[in-house]
């Protein structure tokens, strides 16, 4: 066994993240045989010696059924709906199946201004560790009630991934309708007209190459894409990530041994940098010359206004920004230190021209991160 499975199957606190696919069908809506199975698993982590958070996907899925819909809504009120009904039934599924147990389940239901903002980010992490405190079993689920397209995560794997890495979970673990990542589709024959093969470990990006990921379906948000984003995210913030297959989550959860295992960065990122890469919403972007990119992205070196060549958006001292180069590639993030007008002002002059007032970095080098 390698080292990273040896260190999920030994993590003392990790997230579970469970796909749509495992636990709804069309016909039927919430299948409470299947999660059943995987509360037994879950169970059996925990009686390891291990805390368990669970981010469940499903709530639409499960309400479908139910207000008699065929497929998955595509419309945002009608997804609201589903989720206002299905988000009940999940809930009181997952209580139902930790009852036999005698688990307490509490849910937390977030959205992503809960995650991006850093109040409320404050807010969620206390009440997901006072969750584990009291010995209850948090069920994180997207609000998808209120949720709009413009406030959504876009999935639960980056979601989970959010979770892992605001608990300082020591693993993260995806279960769904796949069991690991494979070159390919592996339904399908690839190019050269052999089969796709599974990657049993990533270590780093150029473990990717040649990697094709396709997007969910019928009932998720997901597929490979999303999953593998998810991975990257949280492996690049520290945390090591397992993928398989739902149907495999007794072993997943035992000792690590099936699907595929991305390692984690030797340090994990500072909750701010994090939050700075990954969670915050980006207020606008500024255009770096080749310099500045090569100073600031780079080298690290604080952002002065002479770099700058253009800023867009209506940001204010505070916000994070996006920092793009002249092709407008995103090349870092930063925590701007003026408003949109007072940039505005300072773009492209030396310091020593600007007034007393403005001569500090745009950003900061301890506010920057590179892409």
């Amino acid at each position: 066994m390698s080292d990273v499975r040896a260190g999920i199957a030994a993590a003392r606190s990790i997230v579970v993240k469970i796909g749509s696919s495992a636990l709804t069908d069309l016909e039927s809506g919430l299948d409470r045989g299947r999660l059943d199975v995987l509360v037994d698993a879950l169970e059996a982590r925990m009686r390891a010696g291990s805390d368990v958070i669970v981010v469940s996907s499903g709530a639409i899925g499960a309400g479908i059924a139910p207000l008699g819909l065929r497929k998955r809504p595509t419309d945002l009120a009608t997804k609201q709906a589903a989720a206002s009904v299905g988000q009940l039934a999940l809930a009181h599924a997952w209580g139902t199946s930790f009852a036999r147990y005698e688990r307490v389940v509490g849910q937390v239901l977030l959205t992503a201004d809960d995650i991006s903002n850093r109040a409320h980010h404050a807010n969620a992490q206390r009440t997901l560790d006072r969750l584990r405190s009291l010995h209850a079993v948090a069920v994180v689920n997207e609000n998808d009630t209120v949720a709009t397209n413009e406030i959504r995560f876009g999935d639960n794997d980056r979601l989970a991934a959010l979770v892992a890495h605001l608990v300082s979970a020591d693993a993260l673990v995806l279960l769904s309708d796949v069991d690991g990542l494979y070159t390919g589709d592996p339904r399908k024959p690839g190019p050269d007209g052999l089969p796709a093969r599974l990657i049993e470990q990533v270590d780093g990006p150029d473990d990717l190459d040649g990697v094709i990921a396709g997007s969910g379906g019928a009932l998720g948000t997901g597929g490979m894409a999303s999953k593998l984003a998810a991975a990257r995210l949280a492996s690049d913030s520290g945390v090591p990530v397992l993928l398989a297959s739902a149907a495999d989550a007794a072993g997943a959860l035992r000792d690590a041994s099936v699907g595929t295992v991305f390692a984690a960065r030797p340090e994990r990122l500072s909750a701010r940098r994090f939050w700075v890469r990954h969670a915050a919403e980006s207020h606008g972007r500024l255009v770096l010359d080749d310099g500045a990119v090569q100073a600031v992205c780079l080298r690290r070196r604080s952002l002065l206004a002479a770099g700058v060549t253009e800023a867009h958006g209506n940001f204010s001292s505070g916000d994070v920004v996006d920092l793009v180069d002249l092709t407008g590639a995103v090349r870092g993030r930063g925590v701007v230190a003026y408003d949109a007008d007072d940039v505005a002002r300072m773009i492209g002059r030396s310091t020593d021209e600007l007034p007393g007032d403005l001569q500090r970095p745009i950003i900061h080098a301890d506010d920057l991160v590179p892409a």
